[in-house]
């Protein structure tokens, strides 16, 4: 006859108790379950996590040499209740002999970095963008301010003061922008975790998390336009920018002489250009109307695009030193600096002249557009020069002409006014 001692009899009993206690079945796991954590019975420390919008995955929580940690165990119904238990009774073994069962999974997880898991959900997301233009907004944002701090990073190393460094710097200048932005880097982080290539919280959730460090959006947004150039300002501020170097100064001389936006100008390429024509054809994929924006140049514009050099292997007109698109903040911190000049040299600088903050690149738009109706030129054709609509919706279906010609004129005195007490040969010097 085979007796247990009383230790083995205890052990047993124990065993039974934990047996007894799991409360996760496959037929409650297939009702509608709340947002929350459902825990499985036992020590294991194995739980299921019901986000809101109803996704469901394992997480694990256990203590590693002295650390309390949790690891992803994948997705439910991908990772059935047997299959979670199974990992997760693994995983304790290895705790309880010393090891770590995150190396491993670290070191096959950790070649996945935030530029590649970022090409990989928008592989996977594609399918749900309304338009090619919002699936190049959602790349460019990223691409923008994103990946020159997460991008080399491994999707397991990123923690929220990695995305603090991407968010901090323009949370309160770029409010909607750095809200989008976080958005979808929550969409990538929270993509990698449910594939298994990170695990615990996301560091770009807002609440509960950014939340409590970061300004609520609504109140530090900007309920106004965009800070603008006093158009008595004007032939001051191109003369100091003419003396400035570098491709960033370029583009922004270029943007002011064609009142066009910031991304539009940045994500040009020499395809677009017919110099010998003098125009510039915005294709319909890269302007916020999502309609094709003729724009007529100057020839001081077309000098300025002559003298530009190029980069083999870049299509780009306006290009980042290593070929790629300039970023909004390269821009923008040329007027950030000018202004600067300006302080430190006890003067004023480019203020707004109705709320006195410093003129911003996109606020250029609205310096050309009051300037127009000062010299009395059409409505229409001034909108139509910022690529706004004009009319109603049927008015535009009948308009066939974008009013070129007339408007090549008019961005002619346009381009007077800016340069005027400005050495000629100032708009294609320092293009170096």
């Amino acid at each position: 006859m085979f007796y247990l001692t009383a230790g083995e009899f205890l052990g047993e009993a124990r065993m039974a108790e934990r047996r007894a206690e799991k409360v996760l079945t496959a037929a409650f796991l297939a009702n509608d379950l709340a947002p929350g954590k459902y825990h499985d019975g036992g020590n294991i420390g194995l739980f299921l996590r019901v986000e809101a919008n109803g996704k469901r995955f394992w997480v694990q929580r256990l203590t590693i040499k002295g650390k309390r940690t949790e690891i992803g165990l994948g997705s439910f119904p991908l990772v059935k209740l047997a299959d979670a238990r199974a990992r997760a009774v693994e995983n304790k073994r290895i705790t309880a002999l010393g090891g770590d069962p995150l190396e491993a999974k670290r070191k096959s997880k950790d070649a996945l970095t935030f530029s590649k898991a970022m090409d990989l959900y928008l592989a996977k997301k594609e399918a749900e963008f309304r338009n090619e233009k919002h699936k190049a907004q959602w790349r460019s944002t990223l691409q923008t301010y994103a990946v020159p701090v997460l991008g080399k990073m491994a999707v397991a190393a990123i923690e929220t003061k990695h995305i603090l460094k991407v968010l901090e710097p323009i949370w309160t200048d770029k409010t909607v922008t750095a809200t989008r932005l976080r958005q979808r880097i929550e969409s990538v982080l929270g993509w990698a975790t449910v594939a298994g290539h990170r695990t615990g919280d996301n560091p770009a959730r807002w609440g509960g998390n950014l939340a409590e460090l970061l300004p609520k959006p609504g109140k530090v947004a900007d309920k106004g336009n965009h800070p603008a150039l006093a158009l008595a300002d004007v032939a001051r501020w191109w003369k100091a920018l003419a003396q400035r170097e570098g491709m960033a100064a370029r583009a922004l001389q270029f943007a002011a002489m064609t009142a066009a936006r910031s991304g539009e100008v940045r994500g040009m390429v020499w395809d677009e250009v017919d110099l010998a024509a003098k125009l510039w054809v915005i294709p319909a994929e890269r302007m916020k109307s999502g309609k094709e924006h003729r724009v007529p140049l100057t020839k001081e514009a077309v000098a300025l695009l002559e003298a530009l050099p190029r980069m083999d292997g870049s299509p780009y007109v306006f290009f980042a030193p290593k070929g790629g698109q300039l970023s909004d903040m390269t821009i923008s911190a040329v007027m950030r600096r000018m202004q600067e000049s300006e302080e430190a040299a006890g003067n004023p600088g480019y203020l707004d002249p109705r709320n006195k903050r410093p003129a911003v690149p996109h606020g250029l738009r609205s310096t050309f557009r009051d300037w127009a109706a000062e010299k009395g030129f059409e409505r229409d054709m001034a909108e139509m020069a910022l690529a706004h609509n004009v009319g109603s919706a049927v008015e535009r279906a009948y308009r066939r002409s974008d009013m070129l010609e007339r408007r090549r004129a008019m961005m002619e005195a346009w381009r007077t006014f800016l340069t005027d007490g400005a050495a000629p040969q100032s708009i294609v010097t320092f293009i170096r």
